[in-house]
């Protein structure tokens, strides 16, 4: 597979082979599903909790006797029918984890970056670095190359060029920079176009196509 490499400006100045088993891979849109709500749950601290009878304080005396008074009977003042009271079928901390195998994940990530790719979704630019940490820099470089959408850029690895590229995105809400060794299926979907590094494409294929 053959794709067009573009320069800082969207221009196209050469070609590039693309690895089909990651490009051109199988369309598994449960597998897809399946991966995006593990990453989803995995994120979620679970940590919420209310208290029940036992754990409120007070209440350790009857309010008042069981016969003869002529009201409900009532053994605690911190049941749940009072205010104040404990709480029935609480949430309690716990863990959200889902497992899904490393072998599917990456499926679901080829299969992802085949369905952006096949809808012309992924640009692939010769190199990305700026001179100086500029907002608006970053921004007119990436309405060249991608335009006004939401758009992913993954860089190839960590380097004084990436911390500048770092601190010149943090300010735009429309654009997420990440290395290639985190490239992860939420942020493939959730984001409209993604921006390819060139060289890190090899480091694409060696996580992918690992077995």
């Amino acid at each position: 597979m053959e794709a067009n490499v573009i320069d800082m400006k969207g221009k196209k100045i050469d070609t590039v082979e693309l690895p089909g088993e990651i490009f051109d891979a199988p369309v598994n849109v449960d597998m897809m599903h399946q991966a995006f709500v593990r990453q989803l749950a995995n994120q979620r601290l679970g940590r919420h909790s209310t208290k029940g009878r036992s754990e409120v304080s007070g209440g350790g005396r009857k309010p008042w006797r069981q016969k003869g008074t002529g009201r409900a009977r009532q053994g605690s003042i911190r049941a749940a029918q009072w205010v104040g009271g404990g709480k029935i079928f609480t949430p309690k901390p716990r863990s959200y984890d889902k497992k899904m195998p490393k072998k599917m994940r990456r499926a679901a990530l080829r299969s992802a970056i085949t369905e952006k790719f096949s809808a012309g979704e992924i640009f692939i630019v010769d190199e990305f670095s700026l001179k100086e940490p500029r907002t608006k820099m970053m921004a007119q470089a990436l309405e060249k190359m991608a335009g006004s959408q939401h758009c992913l850029v993954v860089y190839p690895q960590r380097d004084d060029n990436y911390e500048i590229l770092s601190r010149a995105i943090n300010n735009l809400p429309k654009a997420t920079l990440i290395l290639a060794d985190y490239l992860n299926i939420r942020d493939l979907l959730g984001h409209e176009k993604v921006i390819l590094v060139k060289s890190g494409l090899d480091r694409i294929s060696e996580i992918l196509l690992r077995e």
